[in-house]
């Protein structure tokens, strides 16, 4: 059975709510139509840095989350290790998602 994060994530994709890729999450960042940039923990730590510090610089809340392949899969854009969430609903989800699985995993 599929997840919440899992469906939230498709829903986002399929909705065209959800770009990938470190050159289009960069463009929506410093666009400001970026509402959650989500990093798979298994991206090169340069990108990772890079785009950290932009979504920070611009207010946008930042989830290290899973592995490419995970992440990808979810949500249907093979080969990428970064996502943004275009829609505040959806990243509202997605971020809780995360945020409430991190508590779970903690303890």
């Amino acid at each position: 059975m599929r997840s919440k994060f899992e469906s939230y994530m498709g829903f986002a994709s399929r909705s065209g709510k959800l770009v990938a890729g470190t050159s289009a999450c960069i463009s929506k960042i410093e666009k400001n139509q970026a509402k959650l940039l989500l990093i798979a923990a298994d991206t090169a730590e340069n990108t990772s840095e890079k785009l950290r510090y932009t979504a920070e610089r611009n207010r946008i809340p930042v989830r290290i989350y899973g592995t490419a392949d995970e992440l990808s899969r979810m949500a249907g854009k093979p080969g990428r290790t970064v996502f943004a969430i275009t829609d505040e609903h959806f990243a509202k989800m997605i971020a809780e998602q995360i945020d409430e699985r991190k508590k779970e995993v903690l303890g």
